[in-house]
């Protein structure tokens, strides 16, 4: 039997069109959601996906069940505050120098409390809870840190309950030093190294400051590293907790990370500012610039002569002596005249006050002038102003005067900047207008494993508590909106175009009926071509052979049939995408025809039993 197919749609240019339009639609959406979600996603801040689902958070936030972190390794500090006491802490009774003695004084409160929001039962924190004040307290570590053959791991955690106006949340390692007294530790007392969030303004930073000692001078100079990468903004207005960590390795290289995420790297040789070694040469501080010495490099031409024609007196500018007074100017009125409507206020005193007047307003009449006219200025086309000669090379330029370079006296070279000032306590020694900062698990040790594990048990559990109250999507998109008002536009072309696709797809323009029929016209019955049957077939066309001249006049009589159905129905327009599909149906329709010819001629072959009359015919309708 031989396989007959019909042309249908899914073999024509239709397919393709249909298929170009859903993936021009689903690549619009994948373009529109990518630009909402990237207004969510920091570029250099990997953030955790949450469940939506209310529920499901209600149920996670009730089943966590907190513990006291214990650390794991060796440590040099630890704290959780979690036992409600401030033991081993020591307030300050310093007084901070050059200020005012009402505010010199570290009178700010430090308290022992919860979180307010995304609160984690059994969990607290040190809070600073005074604005506007000097806040100082610190704390022994259990031993010193010796900077040697060990990294130095510092990490704790920041919430800004309240957001930040003005004030850092930073930490000082005091340096380990013999007049160390913690009730008097202030803003001078030596440390080693500063670390923590600062803002001030529109001015959000991430300190990491270091002081390093001169080998031959023994003065301490502060050495910071570059700024991170990222915009740390949101680190200080979300309201959320976040984990602040240091590492600083004996190859004298250092990492910064947020959330536990590095955010700045570098080297302590060449990512700080100032760097840490010295120039070797320096300008001569005696050396002293020649009075002979000539820095123009340009000097006027004393061979230039003013030409005899240069008229210095002419003025920039000039009347236009083309224009001419508008019709309506009023030459005798005022530019303003008294208010007619005003009146004299009742408490007015002409004693204390003066003769009341009545406010000026533009005189109404001056639609087009008033006042005395006169022509509007124009450039004076003659104007050269003062003559100057032209300017020409000097040829006693010697250039741009600078000191000689000498030796630096106090140069040296310190390939191995890890090896700072030991320090033995930590302390915080803060000013903020605003209250409500929040402090915890503080951790100082030689192990990133350890302080990861630290934040597993203590951080961790905060942002499973911060993830499951996480607000649902909806309000999400809400929120992001009071900041940038334009993700209106977004949404609604997010949710309009879906609408207006689909209805293109389900109510598509309609092709005139005939042609449907021409281009999507099936073979309802494929018969089995029998030998019979391909018999009769030959007779038939033998017959249609002997009579040519009536196939010819039927071929006429049915064209002329045709043509006046045309002409009697009115043919609309088609538009060019319609004309492109029925081409396209119709060349599909040519391929299918010349392929069952194919098929019919490999079938007569393989049926027939040799008959050289069926073979010939065969060739003769190739």
């Amino acid at each position: 039997m031989i396989p007959c197919k019909a042309a249908t749609p899914e073999n024509g240019p239709a397919r393709q069109v249909i298929n170009m339009r859903f993936q021009g639609f689903w690549l619009c959406l994948g373009l529109l959601f990518i630009s909402i979600n990237a207004e969510f996603m920091d570029d250099s801040v990997e953030t955790e996906d949450f469940d939506e689902n209310s529920e499901e958070t209600d149920e996670l936030s009730s089943e966590i069940k907190y513990k006291t972190p214990q650390p794991v390794g060796e440590v040099y500090f630890t704290e959780t505050f979690d036992s409600g006491r401030l033991a081993g802490w020591v307030l300050s009774k310093a007084k901070k120098d050059d200020t005012d003695a009402e505010i010199s004084i570290y009178d700010g409160r430090w308290e022992i409390e919860e979180l307010r929001e995304n609160r984690v039962p059994g969990d607290r924190g040190l809070v600073l809870k005074s604005r506007a004040k000097h806040h100082a307290i610190s704390a022994v570590l259990a031993k010193p840190f010796v900077f040697a053959d060990k990294p130095l791991v510092v990490q704790y955690e920041v919430n800004f309950q309240d957001g930040i106006d003005c004030g850092g949340a930073y930490i000082k390692l005091l340096a380990d030093t013999d007049g160390l007294n913690l009730e008097n530790f202030y803003d001078k007392t030596s440390y080693t190294i500063m670390f923590g969030p600062d803002k001030c303004g529109e001015d959000y930073k991430l300190h990491f400051i270091f002081r390093h000692k001169h080998p031959k001078t023994g003065v301490f100079e502060e050495k910071h590293a570059k700024p991170p990468d990222v915009d740390l903004k949101r680190f200080f207005t979300d309201r959320k907790t976040h984990l602040y960590t240091l590492v600083m390795n004996p190859d004298d290289t250092f990492e910064v990370l947020i959330d536990q995420i590095v955010v700045n790297k570098g080297s302590l040789l060449e990512d700080v500012v100032p760097p840490i070694n010295p120039p070797k040469e320096i300008e001569d501080p005696s050396d002293k610039k020649p009075d002979d010495w000539d820095e123009r490099a340009k000097i006027p031409d004393a061979s230039a002569v003013k030409p005899e024609d240069w008229d210095e007196s002419e003025p920039a500018q000039i009347e236009d002596s083309s224009a001419v007074k508008p019709d309506g100017w009023l030459d005798n009125e005022p530019k303003f005249i008294p208010d007619p409507h005003a009146e004299k206020p009742l408490d007015w005193n002409e004693d204390m006050d003066g003769e009341w007047e009545a406010p000026h307003i533009s005189n109404p009449a001056c639609r087009i002038g008033c006042g005395e006219w006169s022509p509007p200025m124009i450039d004076n086309p003659k104007y050269k102003g003062v003559w100057r000669p032209p300017m020409i090379d000097n040829p006693n330029y010697q250039g741009v005067w600078s000191p000689r370079k000498i030796p630096n006296p106090d140069y040296f070279e310190d390939n191995h900047p890890f090896l700072l000032t030991s320090f033995r306590a930590l302390g915080l020694e803060l000013w903020s207008m605003t209250s409500d900062i929040y402090f915890d698990n503080f951790i100082i040790c030689s192990e990133k494993e350890v302080a990861d594990r630290w934040a597993a048990d203590g951080w961790g559990v905060k942002i499973l508590i911060e993830n499951a109250n996480e607000p649902g999507i909806f309000k999400q998109l809400m929120s992001a909106t009071e900041q940038r008002p334009w993700l209106w536009f977004i949404y609604l072309l997010t949710a309009a175009l879906p609408i207006a696709l689909i209805s293109s797809f389900c109510w598509p323009r309609k092709v005139k009926k005939k042609y449907e029929d021409v281009a999507f016209k099936k073979l309802d019955i494929c018969k089995p071509q029998t030998k019979g049957a391909l018999e009769q077939e030959v007779k038939e066309e033998k017959a249609a052979l002997e009579k040519p001249v009536d196939l010819e006049e039927e071929k006429k009589q049915s064209d002329g049939e045709i043509v006046e159905k045309e002409e009697e129905g009115e043919p609309e327009e088609k538009s060019e995408e319609e004309i492109e599909i029925i081409e396209g149906q119709e060349e599909g329709n040519k391929s299918n025809k010349s392929g069952s010819e194919d098929e019919m001629k490999e079938a007569d072959e393989s049926t027939g039993s040799g008959d050289g009359p069926i073979k010939s015919v065969r060739k003769r309708r190739k």
